[in-house]
């Protein structure tokens, strides 16, 4: 059978493959964009990306079928895709309807100013305007466009499926949210799918035959992929809610989240704030509200807090009585909490909260702390009625109690053995001649609101100790200027250091009483700039203590004496009066304000106020930044460095690649239907490579291939050596911007040797 009939048999499985190719990529797109519906509300958009990408794709496979090269392809998607944003977005300035205009691109960028506003202000899920959603269809058109590219020119379907699991995972992690299974499966078998075609494909064309046994190897691996998935959909639910075990990484703290991460600096530094929820009480005044506690500290992280959790019943309480001695009175108060935009798992309520009603979705009290939960739901649009029976000692009762109890474990006292020096030696100078552990606590809280220090978000930041850590809080005291995190942070170790039980609250600071009379009572609202952190202690006959040593901002910890005003037992804690009429401090500050790194700035821990829609200005800026900071040069020189390595045990193929993928990157073609012979003599007639060095590496290559000889590490520093050498004469011949771009942006990475048709234009060399 001639070579002539051998091309004509594979051609309609070539075809064939490229077709499935590119149904299993636009099955993986769209299953890609799924979870984009949890910040982005479905519409028209939809439909529009999703034609879009067919659109695209459907050109590139006609061109592939017709023979063309691979340019003409990439030439005609880019055609498509305008025409067709041209038709959904710019009819009326275009003609025909579908060919634009000056007048229809000069209406893009209105267009991508009405996107990036409904970015910036929308809460997700954003219901698209037309900005926004000529945004969505564009990128998601362009997304079909380069991903058609590298599966099906290049070659790289695995590199198309980490872009697409990345762009898939961006939404999840904007805004925590069940799983969505539909989404996951699909995008996984699809995955599997286009690996699979594209491995038959290659074998195709090598005009290999494969083995017998390869279809019990397909079908195990089948076995493993599907096992995999299945594991990842059952047990995904399972896991912790993500903060709920572990210390929570990422910058987190978008003032429409609650993020129990104590390093949150550059989120508190943005001047955006919005409106997170309502209050309204029936105590004298408005208090903090809890989220989330940490307890674990390991001289770097604070974690949040996990324990035994018990559903939260509908109509009774999901706490038992507050653990407070008989002779400490309890004073009873009624709050209602509206959410307006707060997307969180840890719902903010009062402590110590008792009965929690009023609550959509199933929630999970935590016992332990007096905290509630989710694992599936979300705070957002949630209104409740929080009871609570508030301890109220006096000022000789809390100075009697002892601190601490056995049945709090060990966590709330621990510390590294590595603890600074200045730590403890400084919580022992403030709190000398103390004769209680109150009045040592109360001590340490006076010195920290004292003048000496000072709220500032930039001094941690130009100290370089941003973050509550052991170094951090080391630095913190000698610098003495930092915000919520560090007071709070300091505050627990050094009660840690003096041996009592001590933890960090994140939640809110009670807010500012609404100016307009409400019914029934103040109003209070909650900004997204009151994400706040505060220690607490626990004493016995008490329970936890709350107290508030940031500078500046809410009301200190202070209780009254029962002999005083006629035996009244009223005491002054952030949980009662750090919002009455003249503890203004805890409002939130202007933007003016926050422009002054040297006035006391009233922001908690979450200064944001960004709508959960910023994943999308965030996902273009990091694709961006990886594109102009050498990731592509990183990524080269370690797979060129595997190569070698490979080389150097004697693999004749791995040098033999290795050399291919450098002449790629200086722009020299190496097509697939080329043999290793004529490609040889093409490097050594029209590039100037070294004769010797080719043939060596083309010999080994053969001698592989042809003869099934093993590998022979004896020749492997020999084959390195030719590598370099034709690498190196090859760069001497081109012009040196080429050189340059070849080691910044490589070529290999996106056009893998082999990849395209032999019909294609060659491009020019320098």
């Amino acid at each position: 059978m001639s070579t002539g009939d051998v091309t004509q048999l594979r051609t309609p499985r070539r075809r064939r493959d490229a077709t499935l190719l590119t149904g299993g990529l636009y099955v993986a797109i769209i299953a890609a964009l799924l979870p984009a519906f949890s910040v982005i509300a479905p519409g028209p958009w939809v439909a529009g990306a999703a034609g879009l990408a067919a659109a695209v794709l459907a050109a590139g496979l006609f061109v592939r079928l017709a023979r063309l090269p691979a340019l003409v392809a990439s030439v005609v998607e880019a055609v498509v895709w305008v025409a067709v944003l041209t038709a959904l977005f710019g009819r009326s300035t275009a003609l025909l309807g579908v060919i634009p205009t000056p007048a229809t691109f000069a209406a893009v960028p209105g267009l991508f100013a009405g996107a990036s506003e409904e970015i910036r202000l929308g809460i997700a899920p954003v219901a698209p305007d037309t900005g926004l959603a000529f945004l969505l269809v564009a990128a998601v058109g362009a997304l079909a466009l380069v991903l058609d590219h590298v599966v099906l020119t290049a070659r790289m379907p695995l590199l198309a499926g980490v872009g697409l699991v990345a762009v898939s995972l961006i939404p999840t992690i904007a805004i925590p949210s069940d799983v969505d299974i539909v989404g996951f499966v699909l995008l996984a078998a699809a995955l599997l799918f286009l690996l699979r075609i594209d491995t038959r494909a290659r074998a195709a064309t090598r005009g290999h035959r494969v083995p017998s046994r390869r279809t019990g190897a397909s079908v195990t691996a089948l076995a493993v992929a599907v096992v995999a998935v299945i594991v990842a959909v059952v047990a995904t639910p399972l896991l912790p809610q993500p903060g709920l075990r572990f210390a929570t990484g990422g910058s987190g703290g978008s003032g429409t989240t609650i993020n129990p991460n104590l390093e949150l600096g550059n989120d508190l530094r943005q001047p955006r704030e919005v409106d997170v929820l309502t209050v309204r009480t029936t105590a004298a005044t408005a208090p903090y509200l809890r989220a989330v506690t940490l307890s674990r500290f390991d001289g770097a992280v604070w974690s949040p807090d996990s324990s035994d959790t018990v559903p939260v019943p509908a109509d009774a309480p999901v706490f038992g009585p507050v653990g407070a001695d008989g002779d400490v009175a309890l004073a009873d108060a009624t709050t209602d909490v509206t959410v307006l935009d707060l997307d969180s798992p840890w719902l903010p309520v009062p402590y110590p909260a008792s009965t929690v009603t009023g609550l959509d979705g199933d929630w999970l009290g935590m016992p332990q702390n007096r905290t509630i939960v989710t694992r599936a739901g979300s705070t957002r649009d949630q209104q409740y009625e929080v009871q609570a029976s508030v301890p109220r000692p006096t000022l000789e009762q809390i100075r009697s109690r002892p601190v601490g109890d056995p049945g709090l474990g060990a966590d709330v006292t621990a510390l590294p053995a590595d603890v600074p020096a200045v730590i403890g030696d400084t919580a022992r100078e403030v709190t000398a001649g103390t004769t209680s552990p109150y009045d040592a606590l109360l001590a340490l809280q006076t010195w920290f609101r004292s003048s000496a220090f000072r709220y500032s978000l930039d001094a941690p930041v130009d100290a370089g100790f941003d973050g509550a850590g052991l170094d951090a809080v080391a630095q913190f005291l000698q610098v003495r200027s930092g915000y919520c995190v560090h007071y709070a942070s300091a505050f627990a170790v050094m009660a840690r250091s003096l041996g009592m039980p001590a933890r960090i609250v994140v939640g809110y600071l009670p807010g500012s009483a609404s100016r307009i009379a409400q019914q029934g009572g103040t109003e209070y609202t909650v900004t997204s700039s009151q994400l706040h952190a505060w220690p607490e202690v626990y004493f016995q006959g008490v329970g936890w203590v709350p107290f508030e040593p940031t500078n500046s901002l809410g009301v200190p910890t202070n209780f009254a004496s029962g002999s005083t005003s006629g035996g009244s037992t009223t005491p002054t804690t952030p949980e009662e009066d750090a919002a009455a009429p003249e503890a203004q401090p805890s409002a939130a500050p202007s933007q003016a304000d926050r422009g002054d790194p040297d006035a006391p700035q009233a922001t908690g821990v979450g200064g944001s106020g960004r709508g959960a829609t910023a994943w999308i200005p965030a996902l273009l800026a990091v694709l961006a930044l990886l594109s102009i900071t050498g990731a592509p040069a990183v990524v080269r020189l370690v797979l060129r460095r595997r190569r070698l390595r490979a080389a150097s045990g004697g693999d004749a193929v791995a040098a033999w690649t290795a050399m291919q993928e450098d002449a790629v990157d200086l722009g020299i073609p190496a097509p697939g239907a080329e043999s290793p012979r004529a490609f040889a003599a093409r490097l050594v007639a029209e590039h100037g490579a070294p004769a010797d060095d080719v043939d060596l590496l083309r010999v080994d290559l053969e001698r592989v291939s042809y003869a099934g000889d093993a590998l022979d590490p004896q020749r492997g520093p020999a084959l390195v050596a030719a590598v370099e050498r034709v690498r190196t004469r090859l760069s001497s011949g081109v012009r040196p911007v080429r050189r340059v771009i070849s080691r910044v942006l490589p070529r290999s990475l996106v056009v893998r040797p082999g990849a395209g048709d032999s019909t294609r234009e060659r491009e020019p060399v320098g």
